[in-house]
């Protein structure tokens, strides 16, 4: 006699070849925003479009700086130029549907444009995440073995790394969206953000989300935080280099460094924070993503480079050059 033992697994995604295949109920999703007070919509947009445009001017600035300026010729200045490009297209997939909401009495958006806004978000965040320990590991080459720095972080070298950046936020972002959009939305469609995120989303599912909720934190918690410990660990071994070098040299090393550790602090606390649950959301969830989607892209150009003497040199002629061709 044979006892047959039936195990039912949570379904993920449904049957069949269809990708969107049980989702066709819900055509949009409606956000309901960082404050339901009409008044307090009035303030945040004024105060979140001056925000948004601070960011792409200043990130625009440093992009142009970097590239028509030859002071600004070693990788990490080409390093930087891609971060701060990837800060303008991050900041661009939340910011203006946030801001254009803020006058809007419904705050809908459309299934694909809701799709689209999480691979992108994703893309670019992802995209930051290889890039800062690029340059991460850029510093700990310049202080470490600075004999050998050009040999090593040759601009062949440089490309590969900025490529594997991309590849890496593309690869990430195409997994989220690949496990949430397979799930079924059959109602209700509201989402209590302001705007489209894994997390919200899975609350949203009329299926089991257990096991997704999983895979996505083994997605995107997970690489917030072995990124987090990989370049908090360079820049130990770099500040432990330089323990023993004249005063000088950890003073430079110390406020490289120490400007590096505030964008990863800034960048990778809430991403921490938000990816590693999984379908559990919280009411602070929203205000913590204003952080790192409105203002860390902001600090950013700030942090690294407006405090940095060769970049505020090179700003200053970039200046001159201009007026000189506006005199003509």
């Amino acid at each position: 006699m044979y006892m047959v033992i039936q195990i039912t697994l949570p379904k993920i995604f449904p049957r069949g070849g269809n990708f969107m295949a049980d989702t066709r109920n819900v055509t949009e999703f409606i956000f309901l925003g960082l404050s339901p007070s009409r008044n307090v919509q009035k303030v945040c947009f004024v105060i979140f479009l001056l925000l948004y445009t601070a960011t792409v001017l200043g990130n625009l600035l440093i992009v142009l700086t970097v590239m028509t300026s030859r002071s600004l010729s070693s990788p990490i200045y080409f390093f930087l130029s891609h971060l701060s490009f990837v800060e303008i297209c991050y900041s661009s997939t939340t910011a203006p549907k946030l801001i254009s909401d803020f006058l809007a009495e419904r705050k809908a958006i459309f299934f694909w444009g809701c799709v689209s806004q999480v691979f992108f978000m994703h893309f670019f965040g992802g995209t930051e995440i290889f890039l800062l320990t690029v340059m991460a590991y850029d510093r700990y080459v310049a202080i470490c073995k600075p004999l050998n720095y050009t040999t090593i972080m040759n601009w062949q070298v440089c490309a590969v790394l900025v490529g594997i950046a991309w590849v890496g936020g593309f690869v990430h972002s195409f997994a989220q969206v690949l496990l949430i959009f397979r799930l079924p939305f059959c109602g209700p469609n509201v989402i209590d953000h302001y705007f489209c995120d894994v997390l919200p989303l899975l609350k949203l599912a009329c299926s089991d989300t257990f096991l997704i909720g999983l895979l996505i934190v083994a997605n995107g918690g997970t690489l917030s935080v072995i990124s987090f410990m990989v370049l908090v660990a360079s820049y130990v071994v770099i500040l432990l280099h330089v323990k023993n070098q004249s005063s000088e040299g950890r003073r430079k090393a110390l406020s490289t460094c120490g400007s590096h550790i505030a964008v990863v602090t800034l960048f990778f606390g809430p991403c921490i924070f938000i990816y590693l649950r999984t379908s559990t959301t919280l009411p602070a969830d929203r205000m913590v993503a204003v952080f790192y989607t409105v203002i860390t892209p902001l600090l950013n150009p700030v942090i690294y480079s407006f405090r940095n003497a060769e970049v505020k040199k090179a700003m200053k002629r970039l200046w001159i050059r201009a007026m000189k061709l506006d005199e003509k």
